[in-house]
């Protein structure tokens, strides 16, 4: 009977991984620390987004929780109701919850969870109606924290704590957390996730040990979509070039028409082009701007990020790697030899490096018409950098 109690525990515990894109190294590493009793008290686990990053966190705490003689059901670590399993998260009040702390959220956060295990900060505020506000872990979750971890285990073995995107602590919050963070009560797991490490104050950084979840490859995420998601073959394979090992991205691409991308990619850049010689055409720029900004917050993010590989293929193609050029645009009038050369090692990773921080502050509910403005004047300038 101890057998067959045994092999259902480790059928489960496969089940907690095996949904998960890829990360096979990872996976075993962190399965291995458990099995070997390595479980360090405090862990950041750190990945871009669409990575795995809060996937991996949690298939973890499962498994820590069920390694022990668990005298509950481990179908309640799959529904995320174990417990010892407790959450903080990003939250804010809305017109159903009037205080913001992570317990009046659980039913949203199970949902989101199980349907977006790739979510965004952006997909989170969506799921609880709250796009439009700003979502912060607050000093009284802080408290709520402590207190909760403060009770004994319900089963007597480990407590896991897993604290979603720890950079939007707010300073109170923080303050408190340092201790219990450096000194936990006994058998008390934290794990935190973020996709900005360099937004995590020093002080909680200090404290932890550092997990860091690769990019997927382009394999891996082909693989996924074909296996999880019945893509064809050659579908997936442009998906997972185009996504960059962002699961998410490549996911949202699935049901998506690169034309309109295309032409708005092309108009930027032409005009982008432009203004350096000629200032009149920032008028152009600012109705651009005024266009996409009235896109949706999601919808801004997936351009930047179809905006990002553009530049990255016309960086192989102007250092004459043609054989790795994957990505086709079908516009009339754009060609690649024509773009490619204003692309180089002089101005490719600032250019990336601003996509990127647009993306972050649109998704944080920036004025995106002013975050895209911006990135359009600056995109002015590095075009007619010459290359080194």
């Amino acid at each position: 009977m101890q057998f067959f109690s045994s092999m259902k525990n480790v059928i489960f515990e496969l089940m907690f991984w095996d949904k998960i894109c890829g990360q096979q190294p990872l996976k075993n590493q962190l399965q291995n620390s458990i099995k070997e009793h390595r479980i360090s008290h405090a862990q950041l686990f750190v990945g871009s987004e669409g990575s795995g990053t809060l996937a991996m966190a949690i298939a973890y705490a499962q498994t820590i929780l069920s390694s022990g003689n668990s005298k509950i059901a481990p179908q309640k670590l799959i529904n995320l109701q174990h417990p010892d399993l407790h959450f903080s998260f990003p939250m804010t009040t809305t017109d159903q919850v009037k205080k913001a702390l992570s317990k009046n959220y659980l039913a949203d956060w199970r949902t989101f969870l199980h349907e977006q295990p790739y979510g965004t900060y952006l997909d989170w505020m969506k799921q609880i109606g709250a796009e439009k506000k700003q979502g912060l872990i607050n000093a009284d979750e802080a408290d709520e924290v402590i207190k909760t971890l403060s009770l004994n285990a319900y089963e007597g073995g480990y407590k896991v704590m897993l604290i979603w995107l720890p950079e939007l602590f707010n300073t109170s919050a923080a303050n408190k957390l340092l201790k219990i963070i450096e000194e936990p009560p006994t058998n008390t797991i934290f794990l935190l996730v973020t996709e900005r490490e360099d937004l995590i104050l020093p002080t909680i950084l200090s404290r932890c040990q550092l997990v860091k979840v690769p990019r997927l490859t382009s394999s891996d995420v082909s693989e996924f979509l074909v296996k999880q998601h019945q893509v064809l073959a050659s579908t997936a394979s442009e998906l997972a070039v185009v996504s960059q090992g962002n699961i998410r991205h490549a996911l949202g691409l699935l049901h998506h028409d690169n034309a309109l991308y295309e032409q708005y990619f092309i108009t930027w850049v032409r005009k982008a082009f432009m203004a350096a010689k000629t200032p009149v055409v920032l008028k152009d720029l600012l109705t651009w701007s005024t266009e996409l900004s009235a896109w949706s917050r999601d919808e801004q993010k997936s351009f930047l990020a179809y905006c990002s590989e553009v530049f990255r293929q016309a960086l192989l193609k102007n250092y004459a790697t043609n054989e790795l050029v994957s990505l086709e645009i079908k516009t009339d009038g754009f060609k690649w030899q024509g773009f490619a050369p204003f692309i180089h090692g002089a101005n490719v990773q600032e250019i990336l490096t601003e996509l990127n921080e647009a993306s972050y502050h649109i998704e944080r509910n920036a004025n995106s018409k002013f975050v895209l403005f911006d990135l359009s004047i600056k995109l002015t300038r590095y075009l007619h950098r010459k290359n080194a």
